[in-house]
């Protein structure tokens, strides 16, 4: 309560209008004990324009919804934050990384395989399908298809390697790719006979469906159809 109150260290472009202290503790005491409010209720309780309602929600640091289009808020004291920085009210659902975009940049980033667009609906408590076509090329994201299902990795090189490498390891080489993708495969090795595994993954079909080239390589060696790598010998 005393960090809200007392954080009035404001920058000069942001001079907020006075706004009565007693005022301001009991309004502080009212959206801590509500955990969740929306902005209505908090010019409501401050009695404030428009632009001072954001200014004291921007130097509380408060919280902001990232479903529910934004509209929710919550005090910074407020939430008790689950291992993946993710906390809920009832519905509403708020991360201590802010937007539902860097909690996914953060979650793919931290898994320890990828994950998975169910994998991450199931975290976020929300349908893959509402949010996950907004982040098929945003930085810090690298979306490829293993055993048929695309698949979320960090774009770092060390780190995608890493997560590649454990979901290998926990699927066995030559499953990681489904019956339409094993034929797309074969008609590219009959079209193209002395083809690379590398050179294989960027031909524009395959690269189109997002296949790695260490999933086709797998494939291959299962069925006695092992291809050379660069700097290999045949």
């Amino acid at each position: 309560m005393l960090y809200i109150v007392h954080n009035i260290n404001y920058a000069k472009k942001d001079v907020m209008p006075i706004i009565d202290r007693e005022r301001i503790i009991k309004a502080c005491i009212v959206l801590k004990k509500k955990k969740v409010f929306d902005f209505p209720l908090l010019l409501l309780l401050l009695d404030c324009s428009v632009r001072t309602g954001r200014l004291k929600l921007k130097h509380w640091n408060a919280y902001t919804s990232y479903n529910k289009n934004g509209q929710y808020y919550t005090l910074p004291e407020v939430p008790r934050f689950d291992e993946n920085g993710l906390w809920r009210y009832q519905d509403i659902c708020f991360s201590k990384y802010g937007t539902l975009k860097n909690t996914v940049v953060h979650l793919i980033g931290t898994s320890s395989s990828g994950l998975t667009g169910n994998q991450l609906g199931a975290i976020v408590g929300l349908s893959p399908r509402s949010f996950l076509h907004h982040f098929r090329d945003i930085s810090g994201i690298r979306r490829e298809k293993h055993q048929g299902v695309y698949v979320y990795f960090s774009d770092d090189a060390d780190r995608y390697k890493q997560q590649v490498i454990n979901r290998l390891e926990a699927v066995p080489l030559g499953e990681q790719m489904s019956d339409a993708d094993a034929v797309l495969i074969l008609v590219a090795l009959i079209k193209h006979h002395d083809i690379t595994v590398d050179d294989l993954a960027k031909l524009p079909e395959v690269k189109a469906n997002n296949l790695c080239a260490t999933v086709i390589d797998g494939y291959l060696k299962r069925h006695g159809l092992g291809k050379k790598t660069p700097g290999s010998k045949r």
